[in-house]
């Protein structure tokens, strides 16, 4: 069977993709007062000007205490009329607009936003440098409705898709991890009650939006962590979400923001940059241990290639491969291994205009060399240091 075209248009659930690439997830830093504004709409605008099937605008929190820091957008009314200009903007450049939406949890900063940062059980927060607070039940029923209500949101901004984050010890994602996640409750032990937020979440959005928008999930395969989830377990909990029928789609990744970043990105840790854009004493924390922390993987294009083969061969639901996509032929290859979908992100970053260059003369490479340096640019507007 030949491989589908990765430029060919794809359905995507209720949505068809002008094409088979979709722009991951990348915290912008461009949300001053946690509201879209015009630098946000022309970060994303840019990407679908440039070729891609469908941008991601992230991290949409559902709760005001799910930021990861207080200038972080989170889903209410008042985001409605920023985040439908954003939208337009994407939508007149022929792609589509998924929003990312989720609960930071432990990754939270609670100093940042001035509420306490929650997790499945009490810990120390190493963004804010203060204790976790146990998610009560009422929390976890509240933020799981916070999820549909984010959706509902979504769909009324005119977004085409939503991505659920149950990736990198995130809220959903802690609660999976049997290294964080030390409840003795319904919600805490056997792989079976950990999973249940996530189930739930997933659940609770299909409810809430039907097939008025597709509804992906990013998924973490490990956290990179000994002793946290790890690979067999987060294939049963694919097949089980692809049982409950609320997803259209997983993206599949990888590490954990809070114990082990660099695991998913791989390539140079940036040790001085982040080191420069923290505050004290954080920056000196960095500089002192920030070694043990943010860890250098050695890169290499399709990294997670053949861990998410595991569950390209346990699930039919239609998957996205992510990390270390940034050449054609990483692309075909990804068709090739029955991948429907590819992300990418730095490669992006570094020449917003890589995918219509590629399409026009495949023979077209990435400039991206990975350095990473992009990263610690979160904290003042996304983007490549090289461009």
């Amino acid at each position: 069977m030949t491989a589908p075209d990765v430029f060919a248009p794809a359905k995507l659930g209720p949505v068809e993709l002008r094409n088979r690439i979709i722009k991951a997830a990348t915290f912008e830093g461009m949300t001053k007062n946690a509201l879209v504004g015009d630098e946000l709409i022309e970060f994303h605008r840019r990407h679908a000007a440039g070729g891609v099937g469908m941008t991601t605008v992230a991290y949409c929190a559902v709760a005001p205490e799910g930021r990861t820091e207080r200038d972080q957008i989170w889903m209410r009314p008042e985001a409605l009329p920023g985040l439908r200009r954003l939208t337009d903007a994407v939508h007149a450049e022929g792609a589509a607009a998924s929003a990312q939406i989720g609960h930071a949890g432990p990754v939270a900063n609670g100093k940042s936003n001035g509420l306490p940062a929650l997790g499945p059980s009490r810990a120390f927060n190493p963004q804010a440098l203060r204790m976790l607070r146990a998610a009560s039940k009422a929390d976890i029923e509240r933020i799981t409705k916070a999820h549909a209500d984010a959706a509902l949101l979504a769909v009324e901004a005119g977004f085409d898709a939503v991505e659920i984050h149950f990736g990198h010890n995130y809220l959903s994602s802690s609660f999976l991890s049997p290294k964080i996640n030390k409840r003795r409750d319904e919600y805490g032990g056997s792989l079976e009650n950990r999973a249940k937020v996530v189930r739930g979440i997933a659940r609770a959005v299909r409810d809430a939006v039907g097939d008025r928008i597709a509804i992906l999930a990013k998924l973490n395969m490990d956290d990179g962590v000994p002793g946290g989830f790890w690979l067999d377990e987060s294939l049963r909990v694919a097949q089980w979400l692809e049982q409950d029928g609320g997803l259209d789609a997983l993206e599949l990744t990888a590490g954990s923001s809070l114990l082990n970043p660099m695991y998913l990105f791989r390539g140079e840790a940036p040790l001085r940059e982040f080191a420069a854009a923290m505050p004290q004493p954080v920056k000196l924390g960095v500089q002192l241990v920030g070694g043990k922390f943010i860890r250098s993987y050695p890169y290499r294009e399709a990294y997670l290639l053949e861990s998410a083969r595991q569950f390209r061969a346990a699930v039919k639901m239609p998957l996205v491969l992510l990390g270390g996509i940034s050449q054609r032929e990483t692309m075909d290859l990804a068709m090739a291994e029955g991948f429907q979908f590819v992300a990418m992100a730095r490669a992006l970053l570094r020449e917003p205009d890589l995918l219509n260059r590629m399409q026009a003369e495949p023979g077209t490479r990435s400039l991206c060399i990975h350095c990473n340096k992009c990263m610690p640019t979160i904290f003042s507007g996304t983007h490549c240091v090289l461009a």
